[in-house]
C-alpha cells in the first residue's frame, strides 16, 4: 500500500522498493511525523479533511506539506534508503 503510493510520486525510481515493514522503518527515520501521516492517508485513501483537522492544518499548510513530502521522496538520499 505504501510502496504503491510512493511510486506515484517518485519521478525516476531505478531500484525496487523494500517490503512494507522495512519501508515503514526507513520512512520513519527520514520523514517528519506529519509527512508520514500524510503519506499513510494518501496510501489508504483516507479523508484528507479529517487529516487536516487531526494535524491542525489549513489548506495552505497542507499544500506546503504535500509539496515538501513529494520533494523529499525524490531526493537521492531517501530513494536509496527506501530501495533494496
Amino acid at each position: 500500500m505504501l510502496a504503491k503510493e510512493i511510486k506515484k510520486h517518485i519521478k525516476k525510481l531505478i531500484h525496487p522498493l523494500k517490503g512494507e515493514d522495512e519501508l515503514l522503518i526507513s520512512l520513519k527515520q527520514k520523514l517528519t511525523k506529519k509527512e508520514l501521516k500524510l503519506l499513510k492517508c494518501w496510501a489508504t485513501d483516507g479523508s484528507v479533511e479529517e487529516l487536516k483537522t487531526k494535524l491542525n492544518l489549513d489548506d495552505e499548510r497542507y499544500t506546503s506539506l504535500s509539496n515538501q513530502l513529494i520533494k523529499k521522496l525524490n531526493q537521492e538520499k531517501i530513494k536509496q534508503a527506501i530501495s533494496i
